[in-house]
């Protein structure tokens, strides 16, 4: 815990880029290497200090920080009320543990013009540094909320009028043939083991992606960025004109 209360790291040069445009969280301190001193989007900051490799790699505690580390605030969550009160679609990732394919998701989402995501309280590793790298600092401009029951959230979003949709690999329909509406939630399971049976029982539709190579399945944060361009294409008059 930092002087200023509850501190988390967000590193590379998009996520501290994107976290300042965002502008969610406090900033505390930016800790950056001297040669991106010259970078606009630093200057005039008073809590950026340069420093060497060697102090800046300790501060990151990782390797992966592409000369720039940022001391913040706790990631803005917001509640499952809101994010169901969003206006536009919503991904539920129902047992999603590998924070980079939960950043690949949220780049993809942010990039379609969708609303954010749903992460359970549970099995989820949140929003972390290493989710803020892989989404290239999307995350800092998506509405996420943890949930402390995916049934319970789909069921609640179903009962608010959303209409419910699971992907799953080699079952369901083509996901080109959805009526895909702005009011969606999509559910995605678990890297590898896919839809639990209790959410299974809770979807109006399962929707695959039809494979015509050899292996048989997509990476999971492959078929959300289909799923969420799809999306974009059905409701959103600038992907089609």
């Amino acid at each position: 815990m930092s002087e200023h209360g509850p501190s988390e790291l967000v590193y590379g040069r998009n996520p501290v880029r994107e976290l300042i445009a965002a502008g969610r969280r406090p900033i505390y301190e930016i800790s950056a290497l001297k040669n991106l001193s010259g970078d606009d989007w630093l200057q005039g900051r008073p809590q950026v200090r340069f420093v060497g490799k060697e102090e800046l790699a300790r501060i990151a505690k990782t390797g992966d920080h592409q000369g720039i580390v940022a001391k913040v605030g706790p990631y803005p969550y917001v509640t499952q009320h809101d994010l169901l009160h969003s206006g536009n679609a919503v991904f539920c990732l129902d047992g999603a543990q590998d924070p980079r394919n939960i950043g690949a998701i949220a780049r993809s989402i942010d990039a379609a013009g969708l609303a954010g995501i749903a992460l359970p309280e549970r099995g989820s590793p949140g929003v972390t540094a290493v989710v803020s790298k892989a989404s290239a600092g999307a995350i800092e401009h998506l509405a996420v909320a943890r949930v402390e029951n995916p049934v319970a959230f789909i069921h609640d979003a179903a009962e608010r009028g959303r209409l419910i949709v699971g992907a799953d690999q080699g079952e369901g329909v083509d996901y080109r043939e959805v009526e895909w509406t702005r009011d969606v939630v999509v559910v995605l399971g678990a890297e590898g083991a896919g839809l639990r049976p209790k959410i299974r029982r809770s979807l109006e539709h399962v929707v695959s992606i039809p494979m015509r190579g050899k292996v048989s399945s997509l990476n999971v944060s492959v078929a959300a960025a289909l799923i969420a361009f799809e999306i974009a294409r059905a409701t959103a008059p600038e992907f089609t004109t």
